[in-house]
């Protein structure tokens, strides 16, 4: 199987799991009170526009990002691997409390251990490293920067909602874990 099949395999199943969440947890009845304050249309409208003209960017300009580097498409989907099970490993960890919606069940606890513990939003931390490498892919430093810079402004908006919705469940205890517990990157971010 080339390279190149396995990448659009692994797009083709992040794009399929994407809507599948959606539609799943989105409907789900006993989820808490939404308070998404647009936040996730805003996420797939970004999503959605940035791979548009990433690669329509790619295809029409030169492909000067290592363009030579036979290292980089494994290297490229490695961290396309690695950012997807970062996120499924997360979602699974939350069980029955993931929702796309920004909403926090009745009777909730605050997950802090596992990955949790290293990172607040781990979830959000596979899509940056996937949004990363699938720009890196493109050998394009405009996709790149697109791919990387437009989920990311809308990722990071997103956050901000999650943290309020958060801080006004869980109080000090969210405040507690915010000052031990970076939001994407350990010990960093």
């Amino acid at each position: 199987m080339s390279l190149s099949l396995v990448w659009q395999i692994l797009l083709d199943g992040w794009i399929v799991f994407e809507l599948l969440l959606l539609v799943v947890t989105r409907t789900r009845r006993d989820q808490g009170k939404v308070n998404d304050r647009g936040s996730l249309l805003l996420l797939w409208l970004a999503i959605g526009v940035s791979l548009a003209v990433a690669f329509r960017i790619a295809d029409a300009m030169p492909r000067n990002l290592l363009a030579h580097a036979v290292w980089l498409s494994p290297l490229c989907l490695g961290i396309l691997v690695l950012g997807f099970a970062l996120r499924l490993t997360a979602i699974a960890m939350l069980g029955r409390a993931f929702s796309v919606n920004v909403a926090i069940r009745e009777k909730q606890s605050l997950k802090q251990d596992r990955l949790y513990a290293w990172m607040r939003h781990p979830s959000y931390s596979g899509m940056v490293l996937m949004f990363f490498a699938i720009g890196l892919a493109e050998r394009n430093w405009i996709s790149l920067l697109i791919l990387v810079i437009v989920p990311g402004a809308a990722l990071f908006y997103r956050i901000h909602v999650e943290e309020a919705a958060l801080r006004t469940a869980f109080g000090d205890e969210y405040v507690e874990y915010s000052r031990r517990v970076k939001r994407l990157l350990p010990g960093i971010y």
